[in-house]
């Protein structure tokens, strides 16, 4: 496991990150990612059959390839977030995260002391011992960590610039879909009103420390949100893979 998180320093330097979202447990797939050129993977154990279990050989697959590895985990709770990372996950995605109180939650959880609550036993994120002290250790694994919070639901609005000052934070992530759903709009992510909102969290975010994400389909709505200020942007791997064979079909001739 790398002490290093190129995913962060990239977004912490300015640039830019255009990841896939994986939602079956699956290693091949994120090889295929990985080779592909994704400059980061997510294992999505919010909307897959995704445990701790089955993350840890994707996350193998991914360090293999040298692409960071971070997961979106669906139950927010400190117990079940420690399993993702003692594997030694690089990030994590917290979703449905409304309140200045939920971020700090969040946030708390992928952290040691003196910052957060996490709890330390030692096992992969300490190299099974044969690595530095645990002392040592524990503020470069607090440095490595990506912390991500989702917003994805109209009523973070009126706690949007408290999210934002959380400390520690790194990434908010605004999920369009459950956005949409939140405001009446569900299947709608690109209705005005919902687009609107999203430009005024862009705007509470332009000039912050925080880094603004999203998702997009395609390579023209990649650009497009590059272009609208997200610089970390998530591509669905099923997605992919049903337009492929789709297209694919669609130009068989029998």
């Amino acid at each position: 496991m790398q002490l290093t998180n190129s995913l962060k320093e990239t977004l912490r330097g300015g640039g830019t990150a255009v990841g896939c979202f994986v939602q079956m447990p699956s290693p091949e797939v994120v090889e295929i990612c990985a080779l592909a050129g994704f400059d980061f993977v997510l294992m999505d154990a919010e909307h897959g059959p995704i445990s701790p279990e089955s993350c840890y050989p994707m996350l193998l697959a991914a360090e293999a390839n040298r692409v960071p590895a971070i997961a979106r985990i669906g139950q927010q709770d400190r117990q079940v977030i420690l399993k993702f990372l003692d594997i030694g996950i690089s990030g994590v995605m917290v979703p449905q995260v409304n309140t200045a109180q939920a971020a700090e939650d969040a946030v708390a959880a992928l952290k040691y002391q003196p910052r957060g609550l996490r709890g330390i036993a030692g096992g992969r994120s300490f190299a099974w011992g044969f690595g530095d002290s645990p002392k040592n250790l524990v503020p470069r694994l607090n440095e490595r960590m990506l912390t991500i919070v989702q917003f994805e639901h109209n009523s973070a609005m009126d706690e949007l610039d408290a999210i934002l000052a959380t400390p520690d934070l790194d990434v908010l992530f605004v999920g369009p879909n459950d956005l949409a759903q939140s405001m009446g709009f569900p299947g709608e992510p690109n209705h005005p009103e919902v687009q609107a909102l999203i430009d005024r969290v862009i705007a509470a975010t332009r000039g912050g420390s925080v880094t603004l994400g999203t998702v997009a389909a395609d390579a023209e709505s990649i650009n497009h949100q590059l272009e609208r200020g997200f610089r970390m942007i998530g591509a669905n791997a099923a997605t992919l893979l049903a337009r492929a064979a789709g297209d694919l079909l669609a130009n068989v001739r029998r």
